[in-house]
């Protein structure tokens, strides 16, 4: 019998059972050799998204073992608690903020996290940026139907890009604008001087950054702390010419205060690839707003970064089996 088995099939009860979760491209199986833990243990991808809690519960149930991609499906205390066969839990990336820590513990369950590759954020910041300030969509759209040059672009050179977060990505962002010939200021609640200056950027206050900036961009870790760090009283700060941009988590920027800016034309328009909800329902407002270019969370999904991810999740589940 075919050892990797898809959701509606039959699920042998003397093997471990492995869920592969949120396999969007259907890709997980050709990433990685999973031969080793085919012959020990049964596979199940799901490459659907469920949202429902209940429902989730109801598909994990008869699983040992749960692979997550990134944050695409929480595992929450509650559905923790209903999982009562669940041993191991193998996420993507060195943190997902969207798994309960303190009840993984509490209920016994190993969790074990893969290596992550830091080039997918910075490419799809810039890839935006250039986009959204050649306007490339919209010159796309009008060139496939027949016309020729109705925008104009902005230059890059000589403008003042404001970068919110000047971490591991935030600096290759201000390496970016700096080959761009683009004067760079950041800010972030622990950002000093030294450091800043030391990556070729100007330290200024958050409200400076706001008003000065021709382009935003932020590259902050979501946490407690900094979830809606960005509302209506930065974006009336901004100018009226200026650019938004979010591909780091879609809660750092307030989103009812991101639609209004927009649909009232306060700011010449906005890019992002991270969202409150993902996905995102299909009736959203935002998938509306013609001053806004987005796509679905993209930035680390990069075949390299996807070989890292499904490769390493092998070698821990083929580690772990050979334990258990």
């Amino acid at each position: 019998m075919e050892s990797v088995i898809y959701a509606a099939d039959f699920i042998m009860e003397n093997k471990s059972k492995i869920a592969v979760l949120d396999d969007y491209q259907q890709v997980a199986l050709n990433m990685a050799d999973w031969d080793n833990v085919k012959s020990v243990a049964d596979i199940t991808v799901f490459s659907d998204h469920i949202a429902d809690e209940a429902k989730v519960v109801e598909r994990l149930l008869p699983f040992n073992i749960v692979c997550v991609m990134r944050e695409r499906t929480p595992l929450t205390r509650n559905i923790l608690m209903q999982l009562p066969n669940l041993k191991l839990i193998v996420s993507t990336g060195a943190r997902n903020a969207s798994i309960d820590n303190e009840a993984v513990a509490e209920f016994n369950i190993e969790l074990k996290h893969t290596r992550y590759l830091s080039t997918g954020a910075p490419e799809i910041t810039w890839t935006l940026l250039m986009a959204l300030a050649k306007h490339i969509p919209q010159e796309n759209a009008n060139f496939k139907s027949g016309g020729w040059q109705q925008t104009i672009g902005m230059d890059l050179a000589g403008k003042t890009i404001g970068i919110v977060g000047l971490g591991r990505v935030g600096e290759k962002i201000a390496q970016f604008a700096r080959a761009f010939d683009m004067n760079v200021i950041a800010w972030s609640q622990n950002l000093t001087e030294e450091k800043a200056e030391a990556l070729g950027a100007k330290l200024v206050t958050k409200e400076e950054l706001f008003k000065q900036a021709d382009i935003v961009t932020t590259h902050l870790v979501l946490s407690a702390r900094t979830k809606g760090i960005i509302g209506q009283q930065e974006f009336d700060l901004m100018k009226p010419t200026a650019l938004f941009i979010n591909t780091s988590r879609g809660p750092l920027v307030d989103e009812k205060a991101l639609i209004e800016t927009l649909q009232q034309k306060k700011i010449a328009g906005a890019a992002i690839d991270v969202f409150d909800v993902e996905p995102l329902p299909a009736d959203h407002p935002l998938r509306k707003l013609d001053n806004l270019l987005a796509t679905s969370h993209i930035g680390y999904v990069t075949e390299n970064t996807y070989r890292l991810f499904y490769g390493d999740t092998v070698n821990i589940l083929n580690e772990w089996l050979d334990q258990h």
